[in-house]
């Protein structure tokens, strides 16, 4: 469902329930500055206002998102202490560690996605590839001898390149780096052959004509990346994004839910927010709990696929 869906605009006030009768605390379980942090920043501002009360986030980084997610987890049920998770924290990081200290699915209460940032296939522009189809037969001439870049182990990038290679039936040798910025030199130079990057980081250098972009990992065009094609055209049902999404503590009632759902959205469908958050190369994408519970279900099942068939481990 598109965040676009008419809904008032009106601050969504329930004096006859008494919530919200405090501030809300939104907990980013990610240093500030990066993307979920902006992201939440600046969605509670509309959402406060939607609720008719100050929505605070705070940082609470640390174990790959796990301290702050584990603080929700354990949080009183009662609407007041949400957490902005994301495909790490609920679907790649279960996938790789069994010993979390939350349950993803039962220790939460879904209220809404939020959005979705896809990611693009880059290439230097030495490669004799200027297509998805073109760089995948060149792979298969090549088996080994070609390599891909991620920004570590157990990673959305290597995670997405990995799933890639399962679809395409490609040997293609994995270099990890502590981050996709550092591996960006190296394969403009040649020295690498392939990245799958986020917009933000890895979109600023096909425009100054560095790197070639191939496809977007979305299944249909982004409206972010209008003229890219998708991945999935070539290889069907291929798509890889990281989704951001609201949750409370398990047991969260079921009107608050529907309250906090109803807000989401109406933040998403604000213009400020729509433009702010395209700028961060996120697309404002909502829905019901049911759906975004569906979502990071298909999500987490996919990713213990790759996980389990490739023999991926987080660094």
């Amino acid at each position: 469902m598109s965040a676009a869906t008419a809904l008032g605009t009106a601050p969504l006030v329930w004096a006859q329930a008494g919530y919200p009768s405090k501030p809300l605390r939104l907990l980013v379980p990610f240093p500030a500055g990066g993307a979920t942090d902006i992201l939440a920043r600046t969605v509670s501002q509309k959402l406060g206002e939607r609720l008719g009360t100050t929505v605070v986030v705070e940082n609470r980084p640390g174990a790959g998102g796990t301290i702050g997610s584990d603080l929700v987890a354990k949080a009183a049920p009662d609407g007041y202490t949400l957490l902005l998770a994301t495909s790490s924290t609920h679907a790649i990081g279960p996938a790789l560690n069994a010993k979390l200290p939350y349950d993803p699915v039962h220790d939460f209460s879904p209220i809404a996605q939020v959005g979705l940032a896809p990611s693009i296939m880059l290439v230097p522009n030495s490669s004799p590839a200027r297509t998805v189809q073109e760089w995948i037969q060149h792979a298969r001439r090549n088996p080994g001898r070609l390599n891909y870049a991620s920004s570590g182990n157990g990673t959305i990038v290597q995670l997405t390149a990995e799933l890639f290679k399962s679809q395409a039936g490609l040997f293609v040798v994995h270099i990890p780096y502590k981050g996709t910025a550092l591996a960006i030199p190296d394969l403009v130079s040649g020295k690498l052959d392939v990245l799958f990057d986020s917009l933000p980081t890895g979109l600023p250098h096909v425009r100054d004509g560095r790197l070639r972009a191939l496809g977007v990992t979305t299944l249909k065009r982004s409206p972010l990346v209008p003229d890219l094609p998708p991945i999935a055209d070539v290889l069907p049902g291929f798509e890889s994004t990281t989704w951001f999404g609201l949750y409370g503590p398990k047991g969260l009632p079921t009107d608050l839910q529907g309250r906090l759902n109803t807000a989401v959205q109406q933040a998403l469908a604000d213009p400020e927010v729509k433009d702010k958050l395209a700028r961060l190369g996120i697309e404002g994408v909502t829905g019901s709990p049911a759906q975004f519970a569906a979502l990071v279900a298909a999500d987490a099942a996919k990713w213990k696929k790759i996980v389990v068939e490739r023999k991926i481990t987080g660094d």
